[in-house]
């Protein structure tokens, strides 16, 4: 018994010694990613076996210094206190092309220069040229078709999705979800306008907004969320706070959701009635809210839950796809959720999947609830969507026992 007391101390203590070092690593990761972002490229662009004109490589280089410099300085003026909108958008763009660039310099560095040596196209020389221009040309396509993706209005996804509890009469039920529109430093007023019109287009019966509308305060991004109001759905609009509200002030968004009409879902419930039928929908703070400091705010499912008819079947709003554990347990059928992005940009789902356990789509836990995850309708940072593309999502649910009209 000593003995595997001892093995489990010391297992313990290698544990907590990897966490410790992980959250070392951590804390450095905003120092170490901006050099790597520029630097990387940098090297690969204009030194691997390069040897551009001296003006050329001077050129070149005061260009990345001069992002390296300029995109953390500005992202800290206009995300910090100061909170200017042509900082971040600044520090944003370069963020997002700084991103693009780093990904399709080191893979076309590595898989485009194996293919021209092993094809004999050219000496180093020439192979190196070829990486360079096609590493540019590749990442500014990308940048301007990304940059095309984000700012549009989301294409409609639609699916069905069979509930095993679901009561026939509630068959056809139509949920639209938007989520992650981050109104932000780009005026977006005009696109949030249109997305309440293409959702006005999809005859829900109940319409979610699963959190993280803006990046600001209510009071400051107030223009680019009023177009919510006039969003309809025949039973209810509701809402559940992200974690971007908790950086913004949140009590003032669900203040405001709840005067554009929205019921803010704080860990509580609605009934959705029809032909006999019901079907429970609650929601949940973010996980974030309880280390927000404000008073009230916490992801609390047993306060969602309380009242509830353990009978009927339950959609749950949660804005981080990682609450699907808690509510596995207890048997929720269906959380609806964003946060992800489905990455944004490719191939940045990789790290997503790191702290989330699904990206995107429907996917199944535990013995009967299913988890959708948004791409999100809207982008946060960086004005760019590359190989993720924006959703607003029309599910459509369906009993088991439905009735043949339906």
């Amino acid at each position: 018994m000593a003995d595997t007391s001892e093995t489990r101390s010391a297992d313990s203590a290698a544990h907590g010694a990897q966490r410790s070092r992980l959250r070392r690593l951590m804390r450095y990761l905003p120092l170490i990613a901006p050099v790597l972002l520029w630097a990387v490229p940098c090297w690969l662009l204009l030194y691997a076996g390069q040897h551009w004109p001296l003006p050329v490589a001077l050129a070149g280089t005061a260009l990345f210094v001069l992002g390296l410099v300029g995109m953390p300085l500005a992202m800290v003026r206009g995300h910090g206190r100061r909170q200017q909108d042509w900082a971040a958008i600044v520090g944003d763009t370069l963020l997002g092309a700084s991103w693009v660039l780093f990904t399709w310099s080191v893979l076309l560095g590595v898989l485009l220069r194996l293919a021209l040596t092993v094809t004999g196209v050219g000496d180093g020389q020439d192979r190196a040229r070829i990486v360079t221009w096609a590493s540019l040309g590749t990442a500014a396509v990308l940048l301007a078709w990304g940059y095309v993706e984000a700012r549009r209005v989301p294409r409609v996804r639609r699916l069905d999705v069979q509930l095993p509890r679901l009561g026939a009469g509630l068959d056809g039920t139509r949920v639209v979800l938007i989520t992650d529109t981050h109104y932000g430093p780009l005026d977006r007023a005009r696109w949030s306008a249109r997305v309440c019109e293409t959702v006005n287009t999809l005859q829900a019966d109940l319409v979610c907004h699963t959190g993280d509308i803006a990046d600001g305060t209510a009071e400051r991004r107030r223009a680019q969320a009023a177009p919510l109001a006039a969003v309809q759905a025949t039973r209810a609009r509701v809402y559940v706070t992200g974690n971007h509200e908790y950086y913004s002030e949140a009590q003032g968004w669900v203040d405001l959701m709840d005067e554009l009409g929205w019921e803010p879902l704080r860990n509580r419930h609605l009934l959705l009635e029809r032909g006999g039928d019901t079907l429970v929908v609650a929601g949940v703070d973010d996980v974030t809210a309880h280390s927000s400091g404000l008073t009230g705010h916490r992801a609390h499912l047993a306060g969602a839950l309380h009242g509830a008819d353990p009978d009927h079947p339950v959609l749950l709003l949660a804005h981080q796809p990682k609450f699907i554990d808690r509510a596995a347990a207890v048997g929720v059928d269906l959380q609806l959720s964003g946060h992800t992005h489905g990455g944004q940009i490719w191939p940045f789902h990789h790290l997503v999947r790191l702290d989330q356990p699904t990206v995107a789509g429907l996917s199944h836990h535990g013995t009967r609830t299913l988890l959708y995850t948004s791409r999100g309708t809207g982008f946060w940072g960086p004005p760019f969507r590359v190989f993720a593309p924006s959703e607003i999502t029309l599910l459509v649910l369906r009993s088991p026992q439905r009735l043949p009209s339906s």
